[in-house]
């Protein structure tokens, strides 16, 4: 979805702006192919966040794990999806695209989210994604990420592990 964020979060040296170029259309085709061409056996696809966009990218991250599936059928796809501003439509396109493991980082502990993550980047949101993931197909494989070393506690994190 382009090398440009929407959003600016503060451990993340990514390109920001508010109006990041079009997506391109021929993207999920060309991901398509330049994987079948390494022989990768599994994929990570990460996308940077697209508020922008109506759909948030949903459409086109979806249609880009569905050209791997039908290109590489024994190919395993990973995606670490943006939030979609928890919009459940845009997660469902996600989850239901056919990926193997749907990834989207909680980042840090509760207290620390606003200080670390964008402002649209929200905690419960965050969590709700997570949530509504495993309710629309619960034998889907969900992991996320947190960082460590920004001033939690122990008990902050086993709270953000226990969900």
């Amino acid at each position: 979805m382009g090398d440009t964020c929407t959003r600016g979060c503060r451990f993340c040296s990514v390109k920001t702006s508010k109006a990041p170029l079009p997506l391109d259309p021929n993207e999920p085709k060309n991901t398509s192919d330049a994987i079948a061409a390494w022989g990768l056996d599994y994929v990570v696809l990460t996308s940077v966040d697209r508020d922008d966009l109506p759909d948030g990218g949903s459409a086109h991250v979806a249609e880009t794990v569905k050209h791997l599936k039908r290109n590489i059928p024994s190919l395993l796809v990973e995606v670490l999806s943006p939030d979609f501003r928890g919009n459940k439509d845009h997660v469902a396109s996600v989850v239901n695209s056919g990926l193997d493991v749907f990834a989207h980082n909680i980042e840090t502990v509760e207290r620390l989210t606003p200080f670390v993550r964008d402002p649209r980047a929200k905690y419960r949101q965050t969590m709700e994604v997570h949530k509504y993931a495993k309710e629309i197909n619960p034998t889907l494989v969900t992991k996320t990420s947190i960082m460590l070393g920004l001033g939690e506690s122990d008990e902050e994190i086993l709270q953000t592990m226990k969900g």
